[in-house]
């Protein structure tokens, strides 16, 4: 278990219950805004959005939510400004967390994670805490791939690829995530989730009693709006 990415969030809450997508649709809403005010509305030219634009399509997001989103961050509809803020804190059994935030009000986020992780044996920690157990990523998820495509990836520089059970993982540079993303879709590959992960170096191996509560904790992370992304070096 690398985290429980957006990729884990939209899977898992594409078929939950209402309240459980308006929390997802909250941090896709979000992330979108963030974007245009950061680099534009313009989807063909910012990078970042059309990330977020992609994510949000997967997660059937409302097109009025999405474009609402997008008139919210080039600031042509009044609202706090969204800011992206990183935590870093621990679990229980000493679980290294990173957890990314998308909010218009710090405060009332730092609180609600320092409460979570004290409610799940762990603290909240300061800068550079934990994030040197963790190592920055581009991940790409596809449906399939054959032999030609996997050499191919390997020489446009993918540092790994995975197979898994119901799609295949690849990895690479973070500045190259945009060039191999561009790559498999001239291919006419559908490109099913990208995105600019943390990944653990190294596994902590979690005891059932722990096991419980990180589950625990998942589903309230999962919960909190303003919880865009959050990583582990939980191995479960």
């Amino acid at each position: 278990m690398s985290g429980h990415s957006k990729w884990a969030q939209i899977h898992r809450q594409k078929g939950a219950a209402d309240a459980k997508r308006g929390a997802l649709f909250t941090k896709l809403g979000n992330a979108i805004s963030l974007a245009v005010r950061l680099g534009g509305p313009d989807p063909t030219t910012n990078f970042k959005l059309r990330l977020a634009i992609d994510q949000a399509k997967t997660a059937n997001l409302p097109k009025e939510n999405a474009e609402r989103a997008i008139k919210r961050g080039a600031g042509e509809l009044a609202g706090q400004k969204i800011k992206a803020v990183t935590y870093e804190g621990f679990g229980p059994e000493g679980v290294a967390f990173v957890i990314e935030c998308l909010t218009d009000n710090r405060n009332r986020t730092s609180s609600a994670l320092k409460h979570l992780l004290t409610k799940y044996s762990g603290n909240l920690g300061g800068p550079n805490s934990v994030s040197w157990l963790f190592e920055s990523r581009g991940v790409i998820r596809i449906k399939k791939i054959d032999e030609e495509l996997e050499l191919a990836l390997i020489d446009a520089g993918a540092k790994d690829i995975i197979k898994e059970a119901d799609n295949v993982v690849v990895y690479t540079a973070p500045n190259d995530l945009k060039m191999t993303k561009e790559f498999l879709e001239q291919k006419g590959i559908k490109v099913e989730y990208a995105e600019v992960e943390q990944m653990a170096k190294e596994k902590k191996m979690i005891k059932n009693e722990a096991k419980n509560q990180l589950e625990k904790l998942f589903l309230e992370l999962d919960d909190n709006e303003d919880v865009n992304n959050y990583y582990t070096n939980a191995e479960i």
